[in-house]
């Protein structure tokens, strides 16, 4: 390793540690300077874009998870926690099309289903958002979250007893 590399490590691992000890605004401090020994360097604008959603500083988060999957595309961490600031920010049809790009690249991911099917119900697309919670729940049989927000899904579309049997089975998986 080159002591510039040696470097990025250094303020990247520090930025991680102050991270833990909820030193946020010390902690983004280490991750630019990684960037600036490094801006091609995924991991610090990762760890700078989590750091700044702990924060609740979506705007900066989501440039950072921009930089992330310029530099590595298929980074499906990065599209969901892109998804997730833009749901925070109400932008739901982006968030969407992250989770669609985190779906694209691993089908088998029932958290990106769940949460492209919340953002569907925040726009009123109950329909749209049954089929996602149930890849979820098929993915995940037992995703308690996935068949609350199914039966409430169901519930807004007047199918009373479909979404209470749904519901039910999310009341039993509980009490297990």
């Amino acid at each position: 390793m080159g002591e510039t590399e040696d470097s990025i490590h250094t303020w990247n691992d520090k930025g991680i540690a102050l991270g833990k000890l909820e030193k946020h605004e010390e902690s983004i401090v280490c991750f630019e300077e990684a960037i600036k020994l490094e801006p091609e360097n995924p991991k610090a604008w990762w760890n700078k874009g989590i750091t700044l959603v702990q924060q609740g500083k979506y705007e900066e988060a989501i440039v950072c998870f921009d930089e992330v999957v310029k530099w590595n595309p298929e980074h499906t961490s990065a599209w969901h926690n892109k998804g997730s600031a833009l749901d925070e920010l109400e932008r739901h049809e982006e968030a969407i099309a992250c989770y669609d790009e985190v779906i694209r690249l691993d089908p088998e991911n029932p958290k990106a289903w769940y949460n492209k099917a919340l953002a569907l119900d925040e726009l009123e697309r109950h329909e749209e958002a049954i089929p996602c919670y149930d890849e979820a729940i098929r993915l995940e049989p037992e995703y308690l979250l996935a068949l609350y927000g199914k039966g409430n899904s169901l519930r807004k579309l007047g199918r009373n007893e479909d979404a209470e049997q749904c519901l039910a089975k999310a009341r039993e998986l509980q009490q297990c």
